[in-house]
């Protein structure tokens, strides 16, 4: 196997692990641990070190637990060093190799950058480098602090995106060829990311899986941290949220963003309101809404690939109160779009899916939260380089095309823990293999393979819905009147 890879970065010498095919640098910090007085504050630098530091082991996640019942792998590392991020590499050699930079799913207040399905394998094995990485999570990352400033995970983001500009040449990468990618609040990340204009210089194209956006107003943000001190017993600022342990703001953080709803309006409140913690228009880094600045050319000349799976959170609905579940259809829908002639619109565009009310419910919240976001970034980018997807394969055993199901597809890692619990027994590799040929197109060439929806308006690739060689371009159509 040879001797362990040692590389020099800016911030000092680390060691990382020879792997059968290729090598893995582990826990890597970007920033200094966000504990003490660096609490709350911007992501601090790293102290530069002159020894040889290990990077043979994934370093400490902001998510202190994993969350019961998901899908995704993801586990959880104690320790206080969050800000780290993890690189797998073909080899040392200066090549110059295109640069994948992942954003892991969660809602903004879970998930972590470890785990099998994001090991950087199956990319290396394809001439990518791949960098995951951890943000801060939940109130910590964007809870709204007097004397503090907002939007700290996003911060943490463009933090690891200057430590890859500093220093992936060093593992073989060309920071000219960065995509930024991810999946939910993930791809969301991609998203307000691609409409920043301080965030341009770091990256050439972006990948959205299943985009989730937050687009917090200040003014909400704020109201919710607000109910947070209130719960936690403390003072609504720097000091005294300083004063109480991680532990006790994030065990209290989803009741303060429900900002005292209850039963059903509880409920409803991620699609209505989105999620409770995620980026804020600050006015700062975040001047508007990311559509909108899309649409006012930021992103321009990068190029984008974004799609959803066709039922995302339908499975979720299946463990909705029993009253939801079983209420008739024509009662169902009315909770969730109370717009009548909206709502007529789109169950005309959507009769094959009224078959029973989760059915129906659930492909709504898919439109409403998900694919409609495909086509308002899309056509928000009028004449730039956009792709378009829908992953339609449908998992033998939850009988939807569900949130997560296309993850272990794009990465082609179907032999990962938990992929069966998922995808069933016997996932078709077939359909990996072109999914993450895809992927890899895409980072090499930023082309995936069919026409763009600015030569082609409503183009997507169906990735999955007759489960063979048949998949081919059709057009997101009446599925989408939501926009």
């Amino acid at each position: 196997m040879g001797e362990d890879p040692v590389v020099g970065t800016a911030e000092g010498p680390i060691r990382g692990v020879r792997r059968a095919r290729d090598l893995a640098f582990l826990g890597i910090p970007f920033a200094a641990a966000p504990v003490g007085v660096n609490r709350f504050l911007p992501p601090q630098p790293v102290e530069p070190w002159s020894g040889l530091r290990d990077a043979i082991a994934y370093g400490p996640t902001p998510q202190r637990r994993e969350e019961p019942g998901a899908f995704i792998p993801e586990p959880s590392v104690p320790g206080a060093e969050t800000l780290n991020l993890n690189v797998f590499t073909p080899s040392l050699a200066p090549a110059a190799l295109p640069v994948l930079v992942w954003f892991h799913g969660g809602g903004y207040s879970a998930g972590s950058p470890v785990g099998s399905w994001y090991d950087g394998g199956t990319f290396t094995r394809d001439g990518v480098v791949t960098v995951t990485v951890s943000y801060r999570l939940g109130f910590d990352g964007f809870g709204v602090i007097d004397g503090a400033p907002d939007n700290r995970g996003v911060r943490d983001w463009l933090a690891a995106l200057e430590w890859v500009r500093r220093n992936i040449a060093a593992f073989g990468g060309d920071a000219g060829r960065v995509t930024i990618a991810g999946h939910s609040a993930g791809g969301g990340a991609v998203l307000t990311l691609l409409g920043m204009p301080s965030a341009q210089h770091l990256f050439q194209g972006a990948i959205s899986f299943s985009g989730a956006l937050a687009d917090i107003p200040r003014d909400v943000a704020r109201q919710r941290s607000i109910r947070l001190a209130e719960l936690a017993g403390v003072r609504p600022d720097l000091r005294g949220f300083r004063s109480t342990s991680e532990r006790r703001l994030t065990r209290r953080q989803y009741e303060a963003g429900l900002l005292g709803k209850r039963g059903l309006a509880a409920l409803l409140t991620p699609l209505h309101d989105g999620v409770p913690w995620g980026p804020v228009i600050d006015d700062d880094l975040i001047r508007q809404s990311t559509v909108d600045s899309l649409r006012s050319g930021v992103g321009a000349g990068k190029p984008l690939l974004l799609g959803a799976t066709d039922d995302e959170f339908t499975t979720a609905l299946e463990t909705a109160p029993m009253f939801l579940r079983h209420l008739p259809r024509s009662l169902a829908l009315p909770l969730l779009a109370q717009d009548a002639p909206r709502r007529r619109s789109w169950l005309a565009a959507n009769r094959a899916h009224r078959r029973n009310a989760i059915g129906l419910l659930g492909r709504y919240i898919a439109d409403e939260v998900f694919r409609s976001l495909v086509v308002s970034v899309a056509e928000a980018r009028d004449g730039e380089s956009t792709w378009a997807y829908r992953f339609a394969w449908v998992s033998p055993v939850l009988g939807w095309s569900c949130h997560c199901l296309d993850v272990p597809f794009w990465w082609d890692v179907l032999d990962a823990p938990r992929v069966r619990r998922l995808a069933g027994p016997a996932p078709p590799q077939r359909l990996a293999d072109l999914m993450h040929a895809t992927a890899v197109s895409f980072l090499h060439r930023h082309d995936p393979g069919w026409r763009a929806w600015d030569t082609d308006p409503g183009t997507a690739r169906v990735f999955g819905a007759d489960d063979g060689p048949q998949l081919t371009s059709t057009e997101y159509d009446g599925a989408l009147p939501l926009v």
